[in-house]
């Protein structure tokens, strides 16, 4: 299973990590699992001057490519998955399936209310200026947002974490370049059979926008989840309810 990148991985400290430890070392119980850093983070280089969602595309092409995969199920998690889903219409047969976790056809530019785009910008300016910092109150702005539900020393993890996988500039970068998104003229073109799943009150992607994905791809399973966490933590009945749903999509669709 090839796991298309998605922005705060880091590949050494993923694996000891409360949020994404567990999560990945299930899916390499039963698996080759293979994964990298997105350019601009984790330990890809950082100096990069290309942030934009065609680089992100690219990079996952030049990995399944380096390593000659020739079929393989493709998981997608928040922005990932649009990079998934473009990747699958580019080289459909390549891709046995789509698994995609809280993701989204289009970033907040295209969707949002004006109100709403001032506050996203109003957000970029503070991490620019406040990421890098000790004071953890800048990148708590995500981690509140990305998992309400996670415990404090999740929480406290988490915001660490996020000022050691990438630079201040970088990730007011990243959250421009998803604002600007967009592959929901890609959706019917997907030909791998396809399974959504998305939190009921994911604080980070509304519901509607994961919902709204499943629909516009041909035959797609959606999988509501109970949970407010955009990131599901291994304490929360909805992990494993999302494993066991994928698990049963991969067993029914023979992937």
């Amino acid at each position: 299973m090839l796991k298309a990148a998605n922005w705060l991985n880091h590949l050494e400290f993923d694996w000891n990590s409360p949020i994404w430890g567990r999560s990945f070392a299930e899916i390499a119980r039963h698996r080759t699992f293979i994964r990298y850093d997105e350019r601009g983070c984790g330990l890809s280089d950082w100096e990069v001057k290309d942030l934009s969602f065609d680089a992100f595309v690219e990079d996952l092409e030049a990995v399944a490519d380096k390593l000659e995969l020739k079929r393989f199920p493709l998981l997608g998690i928040s922005q990932g998955c649009a990079v998934s889903i473009e990747y699958a219409v580019r080289h459909p047969e390549r891709v046995s399936g789509l698994i995609l976790i809280g993701g989204y056809a289009a970033g907040w530019r295209h969707l949002t209310s004006p109100e709403e785009q001032a506050r996203r910008e109003a957000v970029l300016t503070l991490t620019e200026l406040g990421w890098g910092t000790d004071n953890p109150a800048y990148r708590q702005i995500f981690s509140q947002t990305f998992m309400p539900e996670a415990t404090k020393k999740e929480l406290d993890w988490f915001n660490e974490f996020q000022r050691r996988t990438t630079s201040p500039r970088n990730a007011a970068r990243f959250q421009d370049a998803f604002g600007h998104i967009d592959v929901r003229h890609r959706l019917a073109q997907v030909t791998a059979p396809t399974i959504v799943l998305h939190s009921r009150h994911d604080q980070r992607i509304p519901f509607n926008v994961g919902r709204a994905l499943a629909v516009g791809i041909p035959d797609a399973q959606f999988i509501p989840l109970e949970s407010r966490n955009h990131i599901l933590v291994e304490s929360e009945p909805a992990w494993r309810a999302c494993f066991d749903a994928v698990g049963q999509f991969l067993a029914e669709k023979r992937i």
